[in-house]
């Protein structure tokens, strides 16, 4: 981290985190953001479910809900970029305060409620995207929809054309009863109608599926079965948490879900899981409490392809990005691997 990162980092964190997240994306629109450009290596290079990444560590979904900073967020050293989620229609998402910084946990709690400015403004941001980026948008319901299936299928629909890849988000845990999407007739039903209207694309992007963290064993069997029967790309595990464990901060208690460093034992476990269910057939996102490159290591190492972070920048900043990139070229070259695809799933066993 820079001097000048480091005194920016401090600055926000005197800030409410909501705020600051805000500021945060009003410097790198602006340009002040020291950005660390495209981060590749023939190890690094990344095929994932058809999409070329020059490296396979992603932004996740909630840093950039509405689009706004694509163009400097694809210089970051990303692989590739997850926006959203985006909902048909606008909507507030749930009263502030609804983010805490969990400084002496290295994690967050948040509530937001897919808080956005609805498919049409985001959809016109992504028309205009920065050539040459790899850029997925996080699809999600309306609160107050009749039909949450179908606003899945409508934001797809709305913004496909215009990027590369789709995340269906039923795992989010501040949408009530949104995770009741996750069944498996429910499920089976919405990922139908999703892959219905990616066939209408002017091209047949690759859709995830974001599973949730908190499933039992015989859940996540289930999503593995519907999964592979859908035709969807992949999956991503996981979302955040609803469960707690030992945790130091004050906003402990919070409503909401939670994300950073004490997500990473339980995210990764649900992974390799999954990645024994799914036999190797659908490729996997590990998401959760990646915030080193031995941390990006061992999520590849249990079975995923790639992976995503999110949180970890609160505490680390965008030249984190860079630094796990990097350190995680040298932990593949100094295992032997020519390539990131050959450390995929060799350390499952220690997960499961």
């Amino acid at each position: 981290m820079t001097p000048l990162e480091r005194l920016g980092l401090a600055a926000l964190h005197r800030m409410d985190p909501e705020r600051a997240h805000t500021l945060s994306l009003a410097a790198l629109k602006a340009g002040v953001v020291p950005l660390s450009g495209t981060i590749t290596t023939l190890r690094l290079a990344t095929q994932l479910a058809g999409l070329a990444l020059p490296n396979p560590v992603g932004l996740a979904a909630g840093f950039d809900k509405n689009a706004e900073a694509l163009g400097p967020l694809s210089r970051a050293g990303f692989g590739f970029v997850e926006v959203g989620a985006a909902t048909p229609r606008p909507q507030p998402g749930n009263p502030r305060p609804r983010l805490f910084r969990l400084t002496e946990d290295r994690a967050a709690i948040n509530r937001f409620g897919f808080n956005n400015e609805g498919m049409v403004a985001i959809g016109a941001r992504l028309a205009a995207r920065p050539a040459g980026a790899v850029i997925g948008l996080n699809l999600g319901a309306n609160k107050d929809s009749v039909d949450r299936a179908a606003d899945y299928a409508a934001v797809l629909a709305h913004c496909g054309a215009d990027v590369d890849f789709a995340t269906v988000n039923v795992s989010s845990p501040n949408t009530e009863k949104l995770r009741d999407l996750q069944g498996k007739a429910a499920l089976s039903a919405l990922l139908a109608g999703v892959m219905q209207v990616r066939a209408g694309l002017p091209r047949p992007i690759p859709v995830f599926l974001k599973i949730a963290p908190d499933l039992e064993d015989a859940d996540l069997a289930q999503i593995a079965e519907v999964a592979m029967d859908s035709g969807i790309a992949g999956v991503i595990a996981t979302n955040t948490t609803l469960a707690r464990g030992e945790l130091k901060s004050r906003h402990a208690g919070q409503a909401g879900g939670l994300s950073g460093a004490p997500l990473f034992v339980r995210s990764t476990r649900v992974l390799a899981r999954l990645s024994v269910l799914t036999e190797g057939r659908l490729p996997l996102i590990g998401v959760g409490g990646v915030g080193s490159a031995e941390e990006a290591y061992a999520k590849i190492r249990a079975g995923a392809s790639a992976v995503q972070l999110y949180t970890a920048l609160v505490y680390g900043g965008l030249g984190l990005v860079g630094e796990i990139v990097r350190g995680l070229d040298a932990m593949l070259a100094r295992d032997g691997f020519d390539n990131v695809a050959q450390a995929v799933g060799t350390g499952r066993d220690e997960w499961t």
